[in-house]
């Protein structure tokens, strides 16, 4: 079988051009898929990323294919992979009535989040309300904050956050787990946990100023972490069945290298899930590192 291309990249994540970028650097023929739907879109800066902190997510893709596209051995194109299948010794990518071949490819897709069912949350996500604990809560130091979340592991969460403030209460929504042993734990940092229903999140334009409760009471909050439920977009390559985790994230090892001989994986979709711009974007680089000594072989 003959390949148009050595590697395709499915996602222009920091992750996605990063393994790229680097491989393209290696003389590999690579293709860029990307469907241009990021999930941190609505995420106005980004933080963490050294000599790029504080910058616009989209304007961080952007400078990131820039750099891709000057090499003559990077092709990008915006499209929706449709599905992955393997054919003799490579893998036939899929995307609208077309397709690409290509020897091994790199999965760096993202990942869908389904938050608690609060009908103004979406209005201040990626302004006053985040996700990443690490990439936002400096700027809310010593602010009284709220943790939003319906899942189990909301005290690990606030136990992180209250590093940056102990002005932190935690609302389960009814549904949110927190142990006996736990809620001790948070008692003594001084953080307060609430289990009553909220209604909603309020604020203006200057950004959350509340957590309103199905009892009528608001809460003053000036920001909050939300704790999203996670799934990886990963049914377009179904057919190969690769190994996930009881989470759903693709299992790889410490080089990206998935269940699977030829395909790889950074980012988002693996274990353990989501984490900051730059961790991606140092996976992406290790995926890039062992994809091309691979091929060698």
């Amino acid at each position: 079988m003959s390949f148009e291309r050595e590697v395709v990249v499915i996602g222009a994540g920091p992750a996605g051009l990063s393994a790229a970028l680097n491989l393209v650097r290696a003389r590999r023929m690579t293709h860029v898929l990307d469907s241009n739907r990021p999930r941190n879109a609505a995420t106005f800066l980004a933080h963490g990323f050294v000599t790029r902190d504080g910058i616009p997510p989209l304007e961080l893709r952007r400078l990131g294919r820039e750099e891709l596209e000057a090499y003559p051995e990077a092709s990008f194109e915006k499209a929706v992979v449709t599905s992955v299948t393997r054919e003799a010794d490579g893998f036939v990518v899929a995307f609208g009535a077309t397709s690409v071949s290509a020897k091994a490819i790199v999965i760096s897709t993202g990942l869908t989040e389904k938050f608690p069912a609060l009908p103004s949350l979406r209005q201040f996500y990626g302004t006053s309300v985040h996700s990443c604990v690490e990439c936002d809560a400096y700027e809310y130091a010593d602010k009284p904050i709220a943790l939003i979340g319906e899942t189990d592991d909301l005290a690990e969460r606030a136990i992180v956050i209250s590093q940056w403030s102990r002005d932190l209460i935690v609302f389960t929504n009814g549904v949110g787990v927190i142990t006996a042993d736990d809620e001790a734990r948070l008692t003594a940092r001084g953080i307060r946990i609430d289990r009553r229903q909220i209604s909603d999140v309020t604020g203006d334009r200057t950004g959350l100023t509340g957590v309103t409760l199905a009892d009528g009471e608001t809460v003053p909050r000036v920001a909050a972490f939300v704790r999203p439920v996670y799934a990886p977009n990963l049914a377009y390559v179904a057919s190969l069945d690769l190994d996930t985790d009881e989470n759903g994230y693709l299992v790889v090892d410490g080089n990206g290298r998935t269940s699977v001989p030829g395909v790889y994986a950074a980012g988002d979709s693996t274990a353990p899930g989501p984490q900051q711009l730059i961790v991606a974007a140092g996976a992406g680089a290790k995926v890039a590192a062992a994809l091309n000594r691979d091929l060698l072989d």
